[in-house]
């Protein structure tokens, strides 16, 4: 019988979370479960956490993971907001060795993206969908017609001679003590930025950002619809269990 539950695990800078997840409907089966991200988050570090989380949830079977990496094939090719020691080393291997069972991992951005086209607001959406997930720093995910290019980091486009994640993101405002007007308006300025490079058809926000979208929508002009996700900050969890049982089918 085909597996329908699977844990999803979303790795950020300061938190790896994980639930089950039922990738039939995309719903969460149990309430997320935060850990620590280790400092340093160097691969042995973040993989007993990853160890932990699993024996958390009591679960056997193949693990889906987002990481906060550009992933190819499995290997990791950038370590923007981890451990430096994470280039070039294969992800899946060390989690898999560590674990003891199967890991299927992608951009952490990609798989929260790719949760929204299945089964939140990006559903049914023709051209061009960006999603850019607010945390620590800014992921991306892109999509035309339904179908991922992935690992954008659209997040390290240069603005006032940094990238984009230093202006504008959470650990932005949070480092700054901004208020939600002034966080707001950089955001907004960061979209009209990204609107200039991909022309975008519709914006998804998604990462812990999107949960106060109330608290900013007002400070946002650029003129294409903008949207927090459905599945919120779950959604790296829900896209990351989806992924990994795509690849078994």
């Amino acid at each position: 019988m085909k597996q329908t539950n699977v844990l999803g695990i979303d790795i950020g800078a300061s938190g790896i979370k994980g639930a089950l997840v039922d990738i039939n409907t995309g719903q969460l089966l149990n309430d997320r479960i935060r850990l620590e991200t280790p400092k340093p988050s160097t691969p042995e570090a973040m993989a007993k956490v990853v160890q932990e989380l699993i024996r958390l949830h009591d679960y056997e079977g193949v693990v889906g993971c987002g990481f906060p990496a550009i992933v190819k094939k499995g290997v990791a090719h950038s370590a923007a907001n981890i451990d430096k020691s994470w280039m070039h080393v294969n992800i899946e291997q060390v989690f898999s060795e560590t674990c003891g069972m199967p890991f299927h991992v992608l951009n952490d951005a990609d798989a929260a993206g790719q949760a929204e086209i299945t089964f939140g607001h990006g559903s049914g959406k023709d051209g061009t969908v960006v999603m850019i997930t607010i945390g620590t720093g800014l992921g991306s995910a892109l999509f035309m017609d339904g179908r991922l290019l992935p690992n954008t980091e659209f997040g390290h486009i240069e603005m006032h001679g940094a990238i984009a994640e230093r202006y504008a993101s959470s650990s932005a405002r949070e480092r700054e003590n901004l208020d939600w007007e002034v966080w707001g308006k950089r955001f907004d300025e960061y979209l009209h930025y990204l609107n200039l490079i991909i022309n975008p058809d519709f914006i998804l926000l998604g990462g812990g950002g999107s949960k106060d979208f109330k608290q900013y929508q007002q400070y946002l002009t650029v003129e294409i619809p903008v949207e927090p996700a459905y599945l919120l900050n779950a959604a790296g969890i829900v896209g990351a269990a989806a992924y990994a049982m795509s690849l078994e089918l």
